[in-house]
């Protein structure tokens, strides 16, 4: 049985490229939190060229040879001498480099390169644009990003749609067929039930999570429920950022960022939570395959789900409030005094539609994705200009939440993934949300107590199951696998719909269809 230790020096040089881009990966978190403002065209340059070095390393002549001793080049099947097989973690690996590598070595690193340095000078003017409200000057770079992308799926190559090339990407194996009737089926049950919400009799006034709250002592907050939750300071840092993220260097070394509103107290607190979720799993994958497809995380749904299960299915439980609010209350006594814990529940889980997706309500939040799903595929597919975006925008908005933007950098400039070329990243949001509350299920299942280890402060007992059922796995297994290893099934739409409709059925109080 041939093993891991067969393949020992193509690991060694796997772990080389690795090291290329974790390098990149700190110039890039320097560049969202502490680098000057003049020094974007720099670092551009900088992250750049690494990223490039690391692209001709994957596919450079020494690589083909390494993988051609073990696997066939042209289908990526593992070559099976003298009958012996390989285990499974081996095939595992083969199959991941394959698929990394013969997507690499359909793009030219000339390419590589230039799209680099374009989408780090589009970040930079993006948060500018962003800030002044003005899509305008954010438009020519974006025009550039977008040609680029859509030059990078003609490289790729794919069926249907240019967009199932960028897709996936993010998320292997999915595509367009098989996210139009998933988001289907959400809208199908989401947009009744927010139109029942709307006119429910109960009424939820959250004016009070926008007093004046200190910032470091929001900071302070978040910092404390991260510990609970596992994250290891000694292996991380939370630092501050336009748009709050997670960047992982090393399993050793996982860092996450918040924003902090002195007028909004959820906006630090739930970042923070989200972030950790996402945190803890870098932190769990086994650092013995770091530079190996073994070490990373299987996809960016997985990835979501895991911010989303801390940030929803525990960060806005009862169960987890009945610990952590008393300590909130103590934090911010002037201001959450004469609030109690049911309307704190209440207030944090109040449906309302909102401009701002990352600070979206669960129910809502998806609707926020299935409009840049729409829009983006238009992009990719030539069948919207860039220029228009802020008109179709607007006007999505107003279809699917009611409400339209005053300005654009609420509205079209909120995100940073198109300025970064992340077209195909923002469906595994949804896939996030439905992984999320699936796990979330089945952990409830196995750990009968969890609700009462939240209720008491230990979520370490859910923190040490998601270690052993999904973050120590790495790439080991497809998405699809490893929701059917964990759960016993493949993604379902319904565990998610179920959660939200009892969830706000109760805190509405909505009749049932029975009644």
């Amino acid at each position: 049985m041939k093993t891991l230790k067969t393949l020992e020096a193509l690991a060694t040089r796997l772990l080389e490229i690795q090291r290329i881009n974790s390098a990149a990966s700190v110039l890039s978190w320097d560049q969202e939190t502490y680098m000057p403002a003049g020094g974007g065209g720099a670092r551009a340059e900088q992250i750049a060229t690494l990223q490039g070095l690391a692209h001709r390393t994957l596919v450079s002549p020494n690589t083909e040879r390494l993988l051609g001793n073990w696997l066939d080049l042209g289908t990526g099947q593992p070559l099976e001498q003298d009958g012996e097989l390989w285990d499974e973690s081996s095939r595992a690996l083969l199959r991941e480099v394959w698929r990394d590598y013969s997507r690499a070595r359909k793009l030219p690193s000339d390419f590589v390169t230039t799209l680099s340095r374009e989408c780090s000078l589009a970040q930079q003017v993006w948060a500018e644009a962003k800030e002044e409200h003005a899509f305008q000057s954010f438009l020519p770079n974006l025009r550039t990003v977008l040609a680029l992308k859509r030059k990078e799926a003609e490289f790729l190559g794919y069926r249907d749609s240019p967009y199932n090339a960028l897709l996936d990407v993010y998320e292997p194996g999915s595509t367009i067929g098989a996210l139009r009737p998933l988001f289907a089926q959400l809208k199908a049950r989401l947009v009744p039930l927010l139109k029942r919400i709307q006119n429910s009799t109960v009424k939820i006034d959250d004016g009070f999570l926008f007093h004046a709250y200190d910032q470091a002592r929001q900071l302070e907050f978040g910092r404390l429920v991260l510990i609970a939750m596992g994250y290891d300071f000694e292996r991380g840092r939370l630092d501050l950022s336009a748009h709050p993220f997670t960047t992982s260097f090393h399993p050793t070394d996982v860092r996450v960022t918040t924003r902090v509103s002195e007028y909004d107290l959820p906006s630090c607190l739930f970042s923070c939570i989200h972030e950790g979720g996402h945190g803890l799993y870098d932190q769990g994958l086994d650092p013995l395959h770091f530079g190996t497809p073994l070490g990373e995380s299987v996809s960016l749904g997985i990835h979501e789900s895991q911010s989303r299960m801390w940030e929803n299915c525990v960060g806005r439980s009862r169960a987890f409030w009945r610990f952590f609010y008393p300590i909130l209350q103590a934090t911010f006594h002037h201001q959450l005094r004469a609030v109690d814990l049911e309307q704190f529940y209440s207030v944090i889980n109040r449906v309302k539609p909102s401009l701002i997706r990352v600070e979206a309500d669960e129910l809502t939040y998806n609707l926020h994705i299935m409009l840049r799903f729409e829009i983006e595929q238009d992009l990719i597919e030539g069948t919207t200009k860039p220029e228009e975006l802020p008109e179709i925008w607007n006007h999505k908005m107003q279809e699917y939440l009611g409400i339209v933007p005053s300005h654009d950098g609420e509205g079209v400039l909120q995100d940073v993934h198109w300025s970064m070329g992340a077209f195909g990243y923002f469906p595994t949001y949804t896939l996030g949300n439905l992984y999320a509350v699936q796990f979330f299920d089945q952990a409830r299942l196995e750990i009968p107590h969890l609700e009462d280890e939240i209720a008491a402060g230990q979520l370490m007992v859910l923190r040490r199951w998601l270690g052993q059922k999904i973050h120590r796995w790495g790439r080991m297994f497809t998405p699809d696998h490893l929701a059917q290893r964990v759960t016993g099934v493949s993604l379902s739409p319904d565990p998610f719909l179920r959660y939200v409709e009892r969830k706000y059925g109760e805190l509405y109080q909505l009749q049932t269809k029975q009644e």
